[in-house]
């Protein structure tokens, strides 16, 4: 399947940051929290909120309960579900 210009550069701006990627890669298929998704990347928690924040420009990630202060949930859109599906990710 022939992807497109712009799924290609989404692919290309997740890949550069390993951040983005372990993001992305924590939220495949899950509805999660960002401590939760902190634990599964590997990634430490203050580093998470800039990460999701990038991601949400980007339209990769959306917050399912943006008026909630602790216990926001984050899960991938349609875009960065399909984003996830095309990375080669590290074994």
């Amino acid at each position: 399947m022939e992807l497109s210009d712009e799924l290609l550069i989404e692919i290309s701006y997740v890949q550069i940051s390993k951040y983005r990627t372990k993001t992305m890669k924590a939220l495949e298929g899950n509805v999660k929290i960002p401590s939760a998704i902190a634990r599964d990347s590997g990634i430490r928690t203050n580093h998470i909120s800039k990460v999701l924040s990038e991601l949400k420009a980007h339209e990769l990630v959306e917050c399912i309960n943006p008026e909630v202060r602790k216990g926001r949930l984050y899960r991938l859109t349609d875009k960065g579900a399909e984003v996830v599906e095309n990375i080669e990710f590290d074994k």
